[in-house]
């Protein structure tokens, strides 16, 4: 039953809340479009890669004795006894005092256990080379097994793939991955004042804003949003939506309808909902402290404050991360993942105890220091600060806030 006030919880247990959600099922994704996504299973390398030993510069092939204590003012000499073919596998045993011209991607022949880079050899006649540079076992060698071995984990499940990740599985062999399933988040906007993008607002009116910033939120987390378009402030209007968008989706946002008032027609809509239950009401940030979390069937269903930057703030501190948790990426709340830089406060920010207060912050570069961080302060309601803002600064709950000039992270968004 609703009160018409909110019963505040911590970021932390609301974040508890969130992760209890289970991660989505698998499907079989084509590797052109695994970047971003999470594995779903050990992926199991059917070979070594690299197949054999092979050199990583242009250059000769040595056993590195042959060349021990070699340098520009004492340098050794071998004599090149062959060129190796970069297509071809070696046919020759190297023996002591040889070595053998070899390309950037060659294969080692037998005897030889490291390559000596061009540039740090010269030719002394028709066969004689000049080593100015004493080289390691390994050294300049990608060696047998390195990146992945037969039979072994080359990426354990929950490893997001990457440009890198795809390409170990390319050189692997795998066309195809087993990922998470990109999450399908429904987005509705509620609110009898609310008007389509393409529409002229008379006094009382506004345009939707927040199903299209959020919309592009999602996209970013590598989720599919689907917009339901503007839903009126009425029950039997809320149901109706929302029950269409639960079918459809995996996750569904209402965008408005969380504050004192109108918070109340959210939390019935959720509750109406069959094998549902409202698990908060209200969470310790600012701005956001109004944002719902209900639970229908194994789905979550989550009401957002209407004011644009509130909106935005909570699909940074708990949507995006869920987003990405739905998706199997353990990592997901780890707040090291986020992309941060250090930054000078340039002046003195309050804050209320009780709340985790995210400002937004407009940084000022300079030359070899840190850069200044400038608070942008503003109402909620608009996208000024947002847009002037670089990122956002975390002040923790029990504090009163931070002091100028004090070194703090920037949370870039």
């Amino acid at each position: 039953m609703s009160h018409g006030f909110f019963t505040i919880i911590s970021r932390a247990e609301f974040e508890a809340l969130l992760k209890s959600f289970p991660q989505l099922s698998a499907e079989t994704v084509g590797l052109s479009r695994a970047s971003g996504r999470v594995l779903a299973s050990d992926l199991i390398s059917a070979h070594d890669w690299p197949l054999q030993d092979r050199s990583c510069m242009d250059g000769y092939a040595v056993n590195a004795r042959d060349v021990f204590g070699s340098t520009e003012t004492n340098p050794g000499y071998l004599e090149c006894t062959s060129t190796l073919s970069i297509e071809e596998i070696p046919d020759i045993d190297l023996p002591p005092g040889e070595c053998a011209r070899i390309s950037t991607g060659g294969l080692l022949p037998d005897g030889a256990d490291a390559v000596i880079m061009v540039e740090h050899t010269q030719e002394m006649g028709d066969t004689t080379i000049e080593m100015r540079k004493s080289v390691a076992p390994g050294e300049n060698v990608m060696q047998r097994g390195e990146d992945a071995r037969e039979g072994k984990v080359a990426l354990p499940a929950g490893t997001v793939i990457r440009p890198q990740e795809v390409g170990l599985c390319a050189a692997l062999g795998f066309d195809e991955l087993k990922l998470i399933r990109r999450p399908r988040v429904g987005i509705l906007s509620t609110g009898d004042e609310l008007i389509e993008v393409g529409e002229t607002p008379r006094p009382g009116q506004v345009r939707d804003v927040n199903s299209q910033t959020i919309a592009t939120l999602v996209k970013q987390a590598s989720a599919i949003p689907t917009r339901y378009g503007i839903i009126k402030d009425d029950l039997e209007s809320l149901k109706a939506a929302l029950s269409k968008a639960i079918e459809e989706n995996d996750i569904v946002l209402l965008s408005g309808g969380s504050s004192i008032g109108v918070r109340d027609l959210t939390v019935q809509t959720v509750e109406a909902m069959p094998d549902s239950s409202l698990l908060a009401h209200g969470v310790a940030l600012s701005p956001g402290k109004p944002t719902i979390l209900g639970r229908v069937g194994d789905k979550p269903v989550m009401g957002l404050p209407g004011q644009v930057t509130s909106a935005l703030v909570v699909m940074h501190v708990l949507i995006l991360p869920l987003l990405r948790h739905l998706q199997g990426d353990p990592r997901a709340f780890d707040p090291s993942r986020r992309p941060m830089r250090k930054a000078i406060l340039a002046r003195n920010v309050a804050s209320k105890p009780g709340r985790e207060d995210y400002i937004r912050i407009r940084l000022e570069e300079r030359d070899e220091e840190p850069p200044l961080a400038h608070p942008v302060l503003g109402k909620s309601g608009l996208l000024r600060t947002m847009i002037q803002a670089n990122g956002l600064a975390a002040i923790p709950a029990d504090a009163e806030g931070i002091y100028a000039d004090q070194l703090i992270d920037i949370w870039i968004v």
